[in-house]
C-alpha cells in the first residue's frame, strides 16, 4: 500500500501530466454534446457499404448521444483535440503506427475520418472525505477518443497487419512526439480484442507520466469490412491510485454495433 507521501507525489504528478495526456489523448469534453436531432440514433446507418465509405456515411455510423446509456459523446470533437499526422512522430518509424494510435490519428492514408470523444459520468465524493481522495475520485472517469477511418483497395486489412507488427517491434517502448510535447513509452502489449468486427485487438501503452508514475492508455483497434475503428481510453483517477481499469467495452460495442 501506498504511504501519504507517495500518494500525494503521485496525485500532483497526475495532475500536472493531465494536460499533457488529455492533449496525447485527444480527450475533450467541450463540444457539442451530440443532443437534438444529431443525438438521433440513425439505424439505416447499421450496414457498411461494401468499399470504403464516405465522409457522410461515416458520420452517420459515428457514436451520437442517443446510442449510449451513460456519460457524454462530443460530436464535433475541437481542432486543439483532433491532431493531424503530421503533429505525431515517433522516434523510431517501427512504431508510428503505435504513436498514432494513441494520439487517435489514424493508420496510413485513409478515404475519409470522422472522429468522436465519449467522456464517463465523473464520481461525487462523500462529504467529508479527504482531499487527496477527492481528488482521486474527480479524476477517476473514463475518457475515450473514436475515431473512424474508411480505406480503398485493401487498406484496413493492411492497417491491422501494420498494428500487429508495431506491437510486436515496439513492445519494449518506444519515444515520440505530438504537437510538440515529447513522450515516452515504457511497454506496448496487446491482448484480444472485443467481438463484433471482422477482426479486432487491444492494446495497452504505457507512458511514463512523471517521476515513477506511469499512465496506461487503453486502446481498442477493429476492422468493420473496410471500415477501422480506432479507441483511445484513458483515466486518470487509475493514474493516480496506480491501478488497472479494463477498457471501457460499452463503448466499443455501441460503436461496432453501428457499423455492424
Amino acid at each position: 500500500m501506498r504511504t501519504t507521501a507517495v500518494r500525494r507525489s503521485a496525485l500532483a504528478a497526475s495532475v500536472a501530466a493531465l494536460a499533457l495526456l488529455a492533449t496525447a489523448c485527444g480527450g475533450s469534453d467541450d463540444s457539442d454534446s451530440g443532443k437534438g436531432d444529431e443525438g438521433k440514433a440513425d439505424s439505416s446507418a447499421a450496414a457498411p457499404a461494401a468499399g470504403a465509405l464516405t465522409a457522410a456515411e461515416l458520420e452517420k455510423a459515428g457514436l451520437v448521444q442517443a446510442d449510449v446509456e451513460d456519460g457524454k459523446v462530443v460530436t464535433k470533437v475541437p481542432a486543439t483535440d483532433d491532431l493531424s499526422a503530421d503533429k505525431v512522430k515517433a522516434d523510431d518509424e517501427a512504431c508510428q503506427t503505435l504513436a498514432n494510435l494513441q494520439a487517435a490519428v489514424p493508420v496510413g492514408s485513409p478515404a475519409a475520418t470522422v472522429k468522436r470523444s465519449w467522456t464517463g459520468e465523473a464520481k461525487k465524493p462523500a462529504e467529508g472525505t479527504d482531499p487527496e481522495e477527492a481528488m482521486a475520485a474527480v479524476l477517476d472517469v473514463d475518457k475515450v477518443l473514436v475515431t473512424l477511418a474508411s480505406y480503398e483497395d485493401g487498406g484496413a486489412e493492411q492497417v491491422m497487419k501494420d498494428v500487429d507488427a508495431a506491437v510486436e517491434k515496439c513492445a519494449g517502448g518506444f519515444t515520440a512526439t505530438a504537437a510538440g510535447e515529447k513522450l515516452k513509452f515504457l511497454k506496448a502489449a496487446k491482448a484480444e480484442g472485443p467481438k463484433g468486427a471482422d477482426e479486432s485487438v487491444e492494446i495497452t501503452v504505457t507512458m511514463a507520466a512523471d517521476e515513477g508514475v506511469e499512465a496506461p492508455v487503453k486502446i481498442v483497434v477493429a476492422r468493420t469490412g473496410a471500415t477501422v475503428t480506432g479507441f483511445s481510453a484513458i483515466n486518470f483517477g487509475a493514474i493516480v491510485a496506480g491501478e488497472k481499469v479494463p477498457f471501457p467495452t460499452q463503448i466499443s460495442d455501441a460503436q461496432l454495433a453501428k457499423l455492424g
